[in-house]
C-alpha cells in the first residue's frame, strides 16, 4: 500500500513524519505538490491507495469522490480519500481531530462557542454537536457565522456580544498569528476548555483557562483516525504524539 498528501504548497508538512511513526515506516508516504487539483488527482489514481488532502483542494476532492462519509457531507469538505474497489471514498477526519483533542482533556463539556466561520469552524461545530453540546458560532463577519449556524441548526452571535456567553468549550479557528480578535476578553476563556486550531503560531496557549488543547492535538487525532482508514490497522498514537 502507498499513500500521499496532496495540496499546494505541502513542503514542510508533518504528515510524512507522522505516518512513518504511525507504522514504523512499513508503508511509503509521499508529498504531491501540484498547483492544479486535476494533476494531483491523476497522480493519486495512478499510483496510490489513499491520500490526505490539504488546502486548497478540500472542496475539489469533495466534488470528485464517488462516495462521501457522513462527516464529509456534514462539513462540505474532504481531507482524506481512500480507494474502495472502483470507488473513491471521501472522509473528513478534522471532526475526529476535534473529538479526540477535547476527549483527551477528560473534562465534560456541554456549551460550545466556535470562533470563526471557515472550514475548520464547520468541522469544530459538527464535532461539538456530536459531543452533545449546545453550539454557538461567532465571527468577525457576522453574516458568515449566521450562514454557518443556519446550515447546522445552531445559534450565531455577533462578536460584540460573545462576551455575554459562558461556554465550557471554546474552539478558536482563526488562522495565522493575528492577535486574539477584539470582543473576546480573558474572562470568556477562564472556565472553558480551549481548543485552538492553529498549531504553528498559536495565540491562546498561555491564556488562563480550564484546559488548553493546541492545534497539534487536533492534528494528531485527525491523523490517527485517517491512518486507520487508510490501512485498516490502528496506528501507534504514542509514537505519533512524540513526533509532535
Amino acid at each position: 500500500m502507498k499513500f500521499a498528501l496532496i495540496g499546494h504548497p505541502v513542503a514542510g508538512s508533518l504528515s510524512p513524519r507522522l505516518f512513518e511513526a504511525a507504522y514504523g515506516g512499513r508503508y511509503p508516504y509521499d508529498l504531491i505538490n501540484e498547483a492544479a487539483f486535476d494533476a494531483a488527482w491523476e497522480r493519486f489514481l495512478a499510483g496510490y491507495d489513499g491520500i490526505n488532502v490539504t488546502a486548497p483542494f478540500k472542496q475539489d476532492a469533495f466534488a470528485r469522490v464517488s462516495r462521501l462519509s457522513p462527516d464529509s457531507l456534514a462539513t462540505g469538505a474532504v481531507n482524506l480519500v481512500v480507494k474502495s474497489g472502483e470507488e473513491t471514498v471521501g472522509y473528513n477526519t478534522d471532526v475526529d481531530g476535534v473529538l479526540g483533542a477535547v476527549r483527551e482533556t477528560g473534562l465534560a463539556v456541554s456549551d460550545a462557542l466556535i470562533v470563526g466561520a471557515g472550514g475548520a469552524a464547520r468541522a469544530a461545530a459538527v464535532a461539538a454537536l456530536r459531543l452533545g453540546c449546545r453550539v454557538c458560532i461567532t465571527n468577525r463577519t457576522f453574516s458568515k457565522a449566521d450562514e454557518l449556524a443556519y446550515s447546522l441548526g445552531c445559534e450565531a452571535i455577533p462578536l460584540a456580544d460573545a462576551g455575554s456567553k459562558t461556554p465550557d468549550l471554546i474552539v478558536y479557528t482563526i488562522p495565522g498569528s493575528s492577535p486574539v480578535i477584539p470582543g473576546l476578553n480573558g474572562d470568556l476563556f477562564r472556565n472553558a476548555v480551549v481548543l485552538e486550531a492553529e498549531y504553528k503560531q498559536p495565540v491562546l496557549a498561555d491564556i488562563p483557562c480550564r484546559a488548553y488543547a493546541g492545534g497539534r492535538r487536533w492534528l494528531l487525532w485527525q491523523a490517527v483516525a485517517g491512518y486507520a482508514l487508510f490501512t485498516g490497522e490502528e496506528p501507534d498514537a504514542e509514537k505519533m504524539s512524540a513526533v509532535l
